[in-house]
């Protein structure tokens, strides 16, 4: 079974930086797509940023363009999310998520996430 942890959320200020891992385990994770998500207080879960596995190629959500960077170290089995010029509006719990195709079906593994709050 796939298993994701995410670490390294904490309270920061805002204008701060932050960076959040993501390790993987009991797969062979070169092969698959990763992304992060949040789930900001009271809101539902949105995307932040994804990168495939092969190209690495990256895209982001308009409101972290400029500001996060997703990146992966397949030799490590982690998946990285930089944050800087943090905002009160990126408090939320960050998931990191592995996606596949099981028996022919899209299927998506999620961490349990980790909770990031920017504040004063």
């Amino acid at each position: 079974q796939v298993q994701l942890v995410e670490s390294g959320g904490r309270l920061v200020q805002p204008g701060g930086s932050l960076r959040l891992s993501c390790a993987a385990s009991e797969v062979t994770f070169s092969n698959y797509s990763m992304s992060w998500h949040r789930r900001p207080p009271g809101k539902e879960r949105e995307f932040v940023a994804a990168v495939t596995s092969v190209e690495g190629n990256t895209n982001y959500a308009d409101s972290v363009k400029g500001r996060f960077t997703i990146s992966r170290d397949n030799a490590k089995n982690t998946v990285y999310l930089q944050m800087k010029s943090l905002k009160p509006e990126d408090t939320a719990v960050y998931y990191c998520k592995l996606s596949t195709v099981v028996a022919g079906v899209d299927t998506n593994f999620w961490g349990k996430g980790t909770l990031v709050i920017i504040s004063s």
